[in-house]
């Protein structure tokens, strides 16, 4: 397969550089071919999305929730093969990609949905024979910007709400999610999404991204990725006064009290930590543990860990899959090797006869080192997670809340006053109770705290409030 541009209803493959696509599973497969943009694309695919912006705003909410409809029953009939592209291209174990298209379909239908909801509310007014109300208008242009590890989810929590807001989208995915996207992009041509309202264009971060940041006429961005990469984009949108969001790193922890059901609990911090080969915003990377049941939790842990499989992305029965690429692999190995050098590996994943095949990594829990370490402070976003011990409830919340990330956190406990004393008090945009930190329901905001995100929030209603802007109306119909 070769990735193309979507750009005003036509493709077109770009030029520019080609990089070719290794299967992670299998690095001797190729998947395919993608072919990088420069900025003059960038350009075409801003023109195209204004001047098909001012149509798409005037159609009803109806009409353009109708569409949305289209798109997720293209998107559901086409589920398992692009699935399994999405699965060859990045990694994910076949199983979740399955559940992330899934996911998918039912994004699009809710924002389809809310084509026909109220959006504004009538406002009193101080004077006689006013209507006064607000309503919801499109922001107009709005930059996408996608990463890897969600390379249908993602995009599609973000261009389904701005799409149903009367927006037009130019979307940059990763380059490591790019197949998968032309891919997408395609599926949706399929239905009656007029040309312009959604706009791909393929190319590097540095220099697509930083020209529709920094240069192409847009009035907002949506962002996510690194925390380096987000707060330049921050600093570009704060200075050209447009909307921005970015959601970004995470450093997620799970505490178990000494009362939390370890038989229950288990199978959780294990799935929080390990599927998607930990490659998620929200893995469960710090695990708090209350010191009278350390010792009983390790062991269930090891136990665990026995039938914690890394296999092949297709195979079914595996519990992760490889890491998405040889830098991912690269750069979770140093985390590794520092695990290795400084910690002590308590668990750790049986071992994979194909592992050299592939870039895989297996899975392991770690404990021995300071809340202050490296290993406890930085975003691995790798299958590593690192245990610590707390003397109580007070102290495992403030090891909890010792980061510069709040994205996700969760407990694990039978006790209701903790389990509401807890979500008061820790520092994070998602908080849960004998639930793991990874992923949130796409009718709840989605969103950190910190150095986690911009503190906007994604998914749900909240996404309404960012793509679009409110206007207070008023008329005096007696005078």
């Amino acid at each position: 397969m070769h990735s193309k541009n979507w750009i005003g209803g036509e493709w077109m493959t770009p030029s520019g550089k080609e990089l070719t696509v290794k299967n992670p599973s299998r690095t001797t497969e190729e998947v395919g071919v993608l072919h990088l943009s420069d900025r003059s694309h960038v350009f075409a695919a801003e023109q195209a999305a204004r001047a098909a912006q001012i149509g798409w705003a005037k159609q009803t909410g109806a009409a353009r929730g109708e569409i949305l409809f289209q798109m997720a029953a293209a998107l559901e009939t086409n589920a398992d093969s692009l699935a399994q592209l999405a699965s060859r291209e990045m990694g994910k174990q076949l199983g979740e990609m399955r559940g992330e298209l899934a996911r998918g379909v039912s994004l699009l239908r809710y924002y389809a949905g809310e084509g026909m909801r109220s959006n504004g509310n009538l406002i009193p007014s101080s004077d006689t024979n006013v209507l006064q109300y607000s309503r919801r208008v499109p922001l107009g242009v709005v930059a996408v910007i996608t990463p890897w590890n969600f390379p249908v989810a993602i995009p599609i929590w973000k261009i389904a709400p701005a799409l149903i807001c009367g927006n037009t989208v130019i979307w940059k995915p990763a380059e490591n999610g790019s197949l998968t996207a032309t891919r997408l992009a395609e599926i949706f041509a399929e239905t009656k999404l007029p040309a312009g309202v959604l706009n791909l264009v393929i190319g590097k971060g540095r220099e697509i991204g930083n020209t529709l940041t920094n240069e192409a006429e847009v009035d907002a961005v949506s962002f996510t990725g690194s925390s380096e990469t987000g707060r330049q984009i921050a600093i570009a949108c704060a200075g050209r006064n447009i909307k921005y969001q970015t959601e970004m790193g995470g450093k997620n922890a799970a505490v178990v009290l000494a009362d939390a059901d370890l038989d229950k609990t288990v199978p959780i911090l294990l799935s929080g930590a390990f599927r998607s080969a930990g490659q998620k915003c929200t893995a469960t990377s710090r695990i708090i543990v209350e010191k009278a049941i350390y010792q009983p939790l390790v062991e269930r842990l090891q136990t665990a860990m026995e039938t914690c499989r890394v296999g092949d992305a297709s195979d079914l029965e595996a519990y992760l899959g490889p890491v998405a690429s040889a830098a991912q692999y690269e750069t979770v190995g140093q985390y590794i090797a520092l695990a290795n050098d400084e910690a002590t590996v308590i668990a750790q994943s049986p071992s994979y006869a194909k592992e050299e095949q592939g870039y895989y990594i297996r899975p392991q829990i770690v404990e021995g080192v300071a809340a202050n370490h490296r290993l406890v402070q930085e975003e691995v976003f790798g299958p590593l997670a690192v245990l610590l011990t707390a003397d109580g409830f007070e102290e495992a919340v403030e090891l909890c809340n010792q980061s510069v990330y709040g994205l996700s956190a969760s407990l694990f406990t039978r006790d209701l006053a903790s389990a509401h004393r807890f979500l008061d008090v820790a520092q994070a945009g998602m908080v849960r109770v004998n639930q793991e930190t990874a992923g949130v329901e796409y009718q709840a905001p989605f969103g950190g705290m910190k150095l986690s995100s911009s503190h906007t929030r994604e998914q749900g209603q909240a996404a309404l409030d960012f793509y679009s802007t409110t206007k207070t109306c008023a008329i005096k119909y007696a005078w």
